[in-house]
């Protein structure tokens, strides 16, 4: 093909938007300003770079998440296949080595002859037919460009979790366990009873905060996914034990009894030397994490390998902007990609490059575009980013049951209903892609 198209932005969207179009046959220009600058979140040289957490959420396909991957992968995924290439043990969850699976994401887009890798930030859009996958840090001259194409944009903020070494836990204290002994015991428990538990809540409620750097502008405001435990905490003194420290499912083996809080460490990469604070999304001050997170059993003397940080996101009203395809309504030649387009979640934001992607490049060859079933989780999805019901109440969403179709029947099992909606999805996905050929 004599069509370039132009992705700017090398993460999950924009990579799985640049692998779609060249699957396709079409040309792909992928502008990416690292190793030239970086956010004030990112900090590897890879493309894809997962900043938050290294779990890409539950696997089995009777999940939201699970049957979101299976989805993509049947749409030809580029990010699914080097995820569960690069994964490391997580109980029923897929997680990766963060840097393997940079790696191996960056590897394939970097050997594809139809993809040419343009370093250096965008100043100006390019001619023609153009991805924006910049993400929800934008800044600088991309977002005066998003701006122009968009108009008010709305900020919200999210926060990573702490991460320890393995060798500096206390293994006295702490013991491995999977919740309801589901999948194999991949998690590290560290088991609180209720006085050290309170101890914990006014070490937190009280701890320092980081002052928000010039670029994360007010009102300030959380959104719930990636809430802070500090922020959560302020909710009340048993918040976190309904939240990521709750003990259900838990039995502390040097009591034979649940715990009465209990928190969870989860692998961070395939040797298993590091691991990261499950839920413990923080903004203390560095000094102060190392204080109060000491005080949870086992992490006394946790070597801290990275501290918690939060950061800005931005995304865009969507629903008034965007097609279901995520082309914009006043300008079918612009596409949008990514979390900055209002789906939450790492996975959600590399489905919504793959449906970019696809689109873009069905509609340059002529093709009849793929209509995505409302059953599937990735119908739902462009769904509700597309929606002009949702224009005035918008918030970022990502992958749940919820906003599937109800199936009509009452299945009290849900487990077994959530099979139901899994295998619904596929086979209407599966008919959708049979019909197109």
């Amino acid at each position: 093909m004599s069509v370039t198209v132009n992705v700017i932005g090398a993460g999950l969207a924009g990579c799985e938007a640049a692998w779609a179009l060249a699957r396709y046959g079409i040309n792909v220009r992928l502008y990416e300003m690292k190793p030239q600058k970086y956010s004030p979140a990112h900090k590897y040289k890879g493309f894809a770079e997962l900043v938050c957490s290294n779990s890409l959420k539950a696997a089995r396909l009777e999940s939201a998440a699970g049957l979101l991957k299976t989805e993509m992968e049947m749409l030809g995924s580029l990010t699914v296949p080097c995820a569960k290439e690069n994964s490391v043990e997580a109980g029923g969850a897929l997680a990766v080595d963060r840097e393997k699976f940079s790696d191996a994401v960056t590897e394939k887009i970097c050997g594809n002859p139809l993809i040419e890798v343009v370093e250096g930030e965008v100043t100006e859009l390019p001619e023609g037919i153009n991805i924006i996958a910049t993400g929800p840090l934008t800044n600088g001259s991309m977002a005066d460009i998003i701006q122009n194409l968009c108009g008010e944009g709305l900020s919200f903020y999210d926060a990573a979790a702490p991460i320890v070494t393995y060798e500096s836990l206390d293994k006295e204290k702490v013991f491995f366990a999977s919740r309801y002994d589901r999948g194999d015991a991949d998690y590290i428990n560290c088991p609180m009873n209720k006085e050290e538990y309170l101890a914990f809540y006014e070490a937190l409620v009280s701890a320092e905060r980081v002052q928000l750097k010039d670029f994360e502008t007010h009102p300030f405001s959380v959104y719930e996914g990636c809430m802070p435990i500090e922020v959560l905490a302020t909710r009340g003194v048993d918040t976190m034990r309904f939240g990521p420290m709750k003990p259900v499912g838990i039995t502390d083996i040097r009591t034979g009894k649940r715990p009465y809080a209990v928190v969870q460490l989860r692998r961070e990469n395939k040797e298993a030397t590091l691991f990261n604070l499950v839920g413990f999304q923080t903004n203390l001050k560095f000094g102060e994490q190392k204080r109060v997170f000491s005080m949870i059993p086992g992490l006394e003397n946790a070597e801290f390998m990275r501290y918690g940080v939060m950061h800005r996101n931005t995304f865009i009203n969507s629903p008034e902007l965007l097609n279901s395809d995520f082309s914009m309504r006043n300008n079918e030649n612009i596409y949008f990609a990514g979390q900055i387009t209002g789906v939450e979640g790492y996975m959600e934001s590399a489905a919504s490059g793959l449906i970019a992607g696809i689109a873009a490049a069905r509609k340059i060859l002529g093709l009849e575009p793929i209509n995505l079933p409302r059953e599937t989780m990735l119908g739902a999805l462009t769904s509700y980013i597309s929606d002009s019901f949702n224009s005035g109440k918008f918030q970022p969403m990502g992958a749940n049951m919820g906003i599937l179709p109800d199936i009509g029947e009452r299945i009290r099992d849900k487990k077994e209903k959530y099979g139901v909606y899994a295998n619904r999805a596929v086979a209407a996905l599966r008919e959708e892609l049979d019909r197109i050929g």
